[in-house]
């Protein structure tokens, strides 16, 4: 230990006493860090650079100048040097501020370099370990070297930062005034104006189990017991997901209602040669060419996106959920039908088995394996890799799951992430 690790901890142990001995537990010596000079210094973290090098407190005011001036209370994630606690706690009007951190051992090696006392002992201090909670929390800051240095133990809250971080950028796929988006609405609207609202579905499987089906790698573990329940009298009802129908129908299995709110989803993924009977659920950013040759019965609705204001303000409907998978509008469809118990099947986010989906050849429906560069854990705690955006719908679902308390979520599973607030169905996981 230095001579900074002595005075450090007497501030947490006075403060945090259970905090500290998490901090000692932890493997400071695993951190492969380097002393990184440029004006100033700072350190390098398995080629992460923690700081400016050359000027870290004009760095940590630029991030402070990001947050509110006028909130009571802040949030930063992630410890860096200290700079950032140390600059917001120069507000006056600061109560509140909650240091969360990202990387332990990290955290516990930084104690052992530096003097972290000036913003320790603050009473206006709160210092906690990221992954206590279950969500983040705003207004915030996330150090960006953090995001990619968090530990395992932090790595869900550090998944919901990026998330949040990335929601603008995300979305500017979908402004309003896009020429492609007012035209495709337009396209749409005699369609949508000529079928019920999805609103008719609501409350029509009251206390029914429903199986929401998927389209990651794991659906393919399920084929055959899928096919056997599907022929029972009494059964639960069978959802799923647009890029799930074919690979089902390829098996045997004829869905009972399919979700589809993808502008990109063609006939290629949704045949409707044998649509029949089969109810189709969608949001009019849908291709209307491919909604009028479907043979079964269809149902609009919108979601809350800006979108869909125009239209929600002239032509009133239901909505359904929606945070960038159609994963999620099938599972709010699935609760506002009704349903007590929910299972989910192909809801991996992830690329189990080397696969990115089932049915369809690596790269048929996004980036292929090859290109995955994140991780989150599966069911038996090991990293599996995904990509960005998987890692974000998997939060947004996860959200909405803890909003439901009166439905019961289960996964079908281990081998894809693990899904915060679902429970094994010991029917499929052994």
């Amino acid at each position: 230990m230095s001579e900074f690790f002595p005075s450090n901890a007497e501030v947490i142990e006075r403060r945090w006493p259970a905090l500290l001995a998490r901090l000692l537990a932890e493997d400071s010596a695993s951190i492969d860090a380097d002393l990184c000079q440029g004006r100033g210094s700072t350190l390098t973290v398995a080629g992460v650079q923690l700081t400016s090098r050359h000027d870290r407190v004009h760095e940590a005011r630029i991030q402070a100048a990001s947050l509110p001036a006028d909130k009571p209370q802040l949030h930063v994630y992630g410890t860096g040097l200290g700079d950032l606690p140390t600059v917001l706690l120069e507000r006056t009007g600061l109560e509140r501020l909650y240091v969360h951190i990202l990387n332990g051992a990290l955290f516990a090696l930084v104690l052992q370099l530096l003097d972290q006392r000036q913003w320790l002992q603050d009473s206006r201090v709160e210092l906690l370990y990221a992954g206590d909670l279950p969500d983040i929390c705003t207004p915030f800051f996330a150090l960006p070297a953090e995001m990619l240095l968090a530990d395992d133990f932090n790595a869900k809250i550090r998944d919901r930062l990026v998330s949040e971080v990335h929601l603008s950028f995300n979305n500017r796929e979908f402004d309003p005034q896009s020429p492609f988006i007012q035209q495709r609405l337009q396209d749409c609207l005699p369609v949508l104006l000529a079928d019920p609202d999805v609103a008719q579905l609501f409350g029509t499987c009251a206390g029914r189990d429903v199986y929401v089906i998927a389209t990651g790698p794991t659906l393919e573990q399920h084929y055959q017991r899928l096919a056997a329940i599907r022929e029972r009298a009494e059964r639960p009802l069978f959802m799923c997901v647009d890029t799930a129908y074919r690979p089902l129908r390829e098996h045997g299995i004829v869905p009972d209602l399919v979700v589809s709110i993808d502008q990109r989803i063609g006939f290629q993924h949704l045949p409707v040669e044998a649509s029949d009977g089969i109810p189709l659920v969608y949001l009019p950013m849908s291709d209307p060419t491919l909604l009028r040759a479907w043979k079964g019965p269809r149902y609009g609705g919108y979601s809350a996106s800006p979108v869909y204001a125009g239209l929600r303000a002239q032509y009133p409907r239901a909505l359904l959920h929606v945070g960038g998978s159609v994963i999620h509008p099938a599972v709010d469809l699935a609760v506002k039908m009704g349903a007590a118990r929910i299972t989910l099947f192909g809801a991996d986010f992830a690329f189990p088995m080397n696969k990115t989906h089932a049915g369809w050849n690596d790269g048929d429906l996004g980036p292929p394996v090859s290109e995955a560069r994140h991780w989150v854990r599966d069911g038996f705690g090991q990293r599996v890799s995904t990509q960005l955006n998987f890692r974000g719908y998997l939060c947004v679902l996860e959200r909405y799951i803890a909003s439901q308390p009166q439905v019961q979520f289960f996964n079908s599973s281990r081998a894809g992430a693990l899904i915060a607030g679902t429970r094994f169905d010991q029917e499929f996981v052994q």
